[in-house]
């Protein structure tokens, strides 16, 4: 069976969902997930990391990448570490933006909106584009 995606949103959805599963095949694979962030959060994301990078004093030293996983950490999401291969320190896996839940996403974008209006962060995108 190829990939199939269903958003439950109604009846007619959780009656395909049943189907599908009724159909598949022993060892075909199910997941039932909240959904991701939305292109909307995506899209605010980078703008808000480039102004963190640009205008507060110490981040101008760190990608955008690195600017995220520190939000990231501070959020208080799960992550793992690794060491090296050369055993020089550690580096951080697993977790990514892409799989975070809308409300997780947004509590993200609200953390870095947090930290910018600490550090006198004017916003590239308007007030009403945040959050």
């Amino acid at each position: 069976m190829s990939r199939r995606h269903v958003i439950l949103c109604g009846p007619a959805q959780r009656a395909y969902a049943k189907r599908l599963v009724d159909e598949a095949e022993a060892g075909d694979f199910v997941t039932l997930s909240k959904p991701t962030r939305s292109l909307k959060q995506n899209a605010k994301l980078h703008p808000m990391l480039q102004d963190i990078q640009r205008q507060v004093p110490g981040m101008a030293t760190f990608s955008t990448e690195d600017i995220k996983t520190r939000f990231l950490n501070a959020l208080g999401t799960e992550m793992r570490f690794l060491p090296a291969l050369e055993g020089e320190g550690m580096f951080p896996v697993g977790l990514k933006s892409s799989t975070l839940t809308v409300q997780q996403f947004a509590a993200l974008i609200e953390l870095i909106h947090e930290f910018g209006a600490r550090h006198g962060v004017t916003w590239s995108l308007d007030e009403g584009n945040l959050g």
